[in-house]
């Protein structure tokens, strides 16, 4: 009998190619662990790291072209949420498909397993705390041109009304835009007290710098789940002043299940691996969660899979305490402050 070929399907270019090492590192990690026990169904896995490229388009074709070529019998995507049904589409009840980043929320694929948080459980928490505790009432919103931001902010609209505040502006570009003086005028002129940016990676680092090169990051607060480790990484610690993050993983979380996942990940991949982030980590859970599955369905069958999502435990995630957390199920998200390179947790729930 064969190995079990597993697709984990990632951008390897394009402005979402800042997560492909540390997603490619957290998936070898997955797999190389499960290889070391007993396989999958006792098969060895054979991970192939597929490029996703920058469109939905490509990402459709690459997930077409793994099953139809490569044979593979799942498949794990981290890619951009324009790309998600593409991606789901090829799948389509040929081959398993687990969905691993956090996205909107708003019109999920009944053909895609997703693993990540929604727009509402990462903006809820954060916006009231920043009405509550930081007082800002005059939000401003802005981000890339596509599903993911505008679901997202479409949701912090309502959040932001219900707290009592007031959306100064909205406004999007086109991914790899980088001409923000438009935006940054806005927030200017309409003295908004936090702006919240959901721009996709690299132009998520790009609007940060030109936001503190315009000098409102002393007195304009800045909020984005789009914001991780890779992200400050790209940026000079004096450019994260009054910059907060939410995520249900961050590699400061100190917590028995992130503690174990850290040492596994230093001692596979060295002192100086890719910055251990939530988008990458979903790649490790997101493998443990196709094996959990096919495990428990005994078949690699994506219908008898799909029976399976919600009821199932997985063996091994960085987030939460639990010793085994169940395939597509919750964990708490973190509200954190980041200062330079470092992200303090203030609040959890």
């Amino acid at each position: 009998m064969g190995s079990v070929r597993i697709c984990l399907l990632i951008p390897q270019t394009g402005a979402a190619g800042l997560w492909a090492p540390s997603a490619e590192a957290c998936g070898r990690l997955a797999v190389d662990e499960i290889n070391r026990g007993s396989g999958l169904l006792r098969r060895h896995i054979d991970l192939r790291i597929v490029n996703a490229g920058e469109t939905g388009e490509s990402a459709g074709r690459a997930a077409r072209d793994a099953i139809e070529i490569d044979g593979v019998d799942g498949i794990v995507g981290m890619v951009p949420s324009f790309a998600r049904d593409r991606v789901a589409e090829a799948a389509r009840d040929r081959v398993p498909f687990i969905y691993t980043p956090q996205f909107e929320g708003l019109s999920p694929s009944q053909k895609v397993m997703a693993t990540g948080e929604t727009a509402d459980e990462l903006l809820g928490p954060a916006i009231h705390w920043l009405s509550e505790v930081k007082q800002a009432r005059r939000f401003f919103l802005c981000g890339s041109d596509y599903v993911w931001p505008r679901g997202c902010l479409q949701i912090a609209r309502a959040l932001i009304a219900r707290s009592g505040g007031t959306v100064t502006g909205e406004c999007y570009l086109p991914i790899g835009e980088h001409d923000f003086d438009e935006i940054l005028d806005r927030i200017k002129t309409t003295r908004s007290d936090a702006v919240l940016p959901y721009f996709l990676g690299f132009d998520c680092i790009a609007f940060n710098r030109a936001f503190c090169a315009a000098g409102l990051s002393s007195r304009v607060l800045r909020f984005s789940s789009a914001v991780d480790e890779t992200v400050a990484y790209g940026l000079e610690p004096s450019e994260t002043e009054n910059l907060y993050a939410a995520s249900s993983y961050f590699s400061s979380i100190r917590s028995r299940n992130n503690g174990a996942f850290l040492e596994r990940y230093h001692t596979a991949f060295g002192d100086h691996p890719p910055p251990a982030n939530a988008f990458g980590e979903s790649c490790y859970e997101g493998i443990y969660s196709l094996a959990a599955l096919i495990e428990e369905a005994a078949s690699l069958d994506a219908r008898k899979l799909a029976r399976h999502y919600g009821r199932t435990l997985q063996q091994r995630t960085a987030r939460g305490d639990q010793a085994q957390s169940v395939v597509g199920g919750r964990h708490p998200v973190y509200l954190a402050q980041v200062e330079g390179y470092d992200f303090s947790i203030i609040d959890w729930r």
